[in-house]
């Protein structure tokens, strides 16, 4: 884990030039498609389609969510795009479509150009090893075991023999993640102690390590690797966690007990990526770190135009920050902000469109993003200080 914050201001000349570099990456023939796996962070519409299977609905779906696209829900648990978006479209890619939606054979051709799997809601860990342990994933069971069989099972589809798919696989850029979130936020806003969560972290990381592995195995050659956000600085954890026994970090206002724990999470990921790259110096894997992505706008955010603050949600129901647990967004109950792209945080869980463009560049246009492209083995990337 980077200790050092990143510095936007010394880098605008680099935001430019990186936008450009990136932005041929595709004309040069490096990235024909964009594959992602994880959970509400990346999940452009999967979950959406599998709660119409069984007739749910879910608050998610309705409006105001996704009220960027053209007042369309479309299954983004945010109101307008998510860092995914904003990455395909700095790599010249379209936006990476869900992999279960209804167009059919039609599906395969536009996949061929980004698939994504992940689902709002999603864990890392299977319901089978969750479960015994009295965590149980009340929207879907689509973990990331269920999502890389989706992607193995779609490939003969997509891209023919295996030969084929080899190049496929080895020509996209794959995210893998950010997932395991949910796998704390379950146990931790239903009360479990965080001492007890904190068993699940090797279990979570070693989860996605193996699906790494098994990517390379089938020809990944870029692989982009997120940690997880500040959770202590959500207003759902504030609101639920928070007491006046707890320590909040005097320039931020978030949770440090529950910062300390993402950090846990994240640095154990980090050491076990680097085993990874050492075993496999041919392949790019890079970590994005999510973590002091976010924190550049929680400690600073109104360098970031976010004058309503950084803790309180724009839309949900009454408190200090603005979080109901009885009171979803999208329920007719919720009060919605007037200006979300002056708030961070869109419903206490998710931020906002807003808030994942500054993401976006903090993580996307800095001196580490200086190849991403999977011809290259220099090893240069997200890794590092981001």
């Amino acid at each position: 884990m980077a200790s050092s914050s990143i510095s936007i201001t010394s880098g605008v000349f680099l935001v430019i030039f990186v936008w450009l570099w990136s932005s041929c990456l595709y004309a040069n023939g490096c990235y024909t498609s964009i594959i992602s796996f994880g959970d509400s962070l990346a999940d452009t519409g999967n979950l959406k389609h599998l709660a119409s299977i069984s007739n749910q609905v879910f608050p998610v779906f309705l409006p105001p969510y996704g009220e960027n696209f053209m007042n369309q829900t479309t299954g983004r648990c945010s109101n307008g795009r998510l860092i995914i978006d904003f990455l395909a479209e700095r790599l010249g890619l379209p936006l990476t479509p869900p992999f279960l939606q209804d167009n059919g054979n039609n599906n395969m051709v536009t996949f061929k150009q980004g698939v994504n799997f992940a689902v709002a809601g999603a864990t890392a860990l299977d319901p089978s090893v969750l479960e015994p342990r009295g965590i149980v994933n009340p929207m879907t069971n689509a973990s990331l075991g269920v999502q890389l069989a989706w992607f193995k099972q779609s490939l003969p589809s997509i891209c023919g023999n295996e030969s084929n798919c080899r190049d496929f696989i080895g020509r996209s850029l794959i995210l893998v993640g950010e997932i395991g979130g949910n796998d704390y936020n379950y146990p931790i806003l239903w009360g479990q102690p965080i001492e007890e969560v904190e068993v699940l972290v090797p279990l979570v990381v070693d989860t996605i390590i193996s699906t790494i592995n098994e990517l390379i195995g089938m020809g990944a050659k870029t692989l982009v690797v997120p940690g997880n956000f500040p959770v202590g600085c959500s207003a759902s954890y504030l609101t639920v966690c928070g007491s006046q026994n707890e320590e909040y970090d005097p320039k931020t206002g978030c949770l440090v007990r529950l910062n300390q724990f993402a950090e846990y999470h994240n640095k154990l990921l980090q050491t076990k990526l680097k085993q990874v790259r050492d075993l496999h110096p041919d392949v790019n894997i890079f970590y994005a770190d999510y973590y002091n992505a976010a924190m550049e706008i929680y400690r600073f955010p109104y360098k970031y135009g976010f004058t309503n603050g950084a803790l309180k949600a724009c839309c949900g129901g009454e408190g200090r920050y603005n979080v109901d647990p009885t009171v979803q967004c999208g329920e007719v109950s919720a009060t919605v902000c007037d200006e979300p792209d002056t708030h961070v945080s869109w419903d206490g869980i998710h931020l906002t469109e807003a808030a994942y463009r500054v993401i976006s560049k903090n993580l996307f246009s800095t001196p580490q993003f200086n190849s991403l492209c999977s011809t290259s083995t220099s090893g240069v990337g997200l890794s590092g200080s981001l």
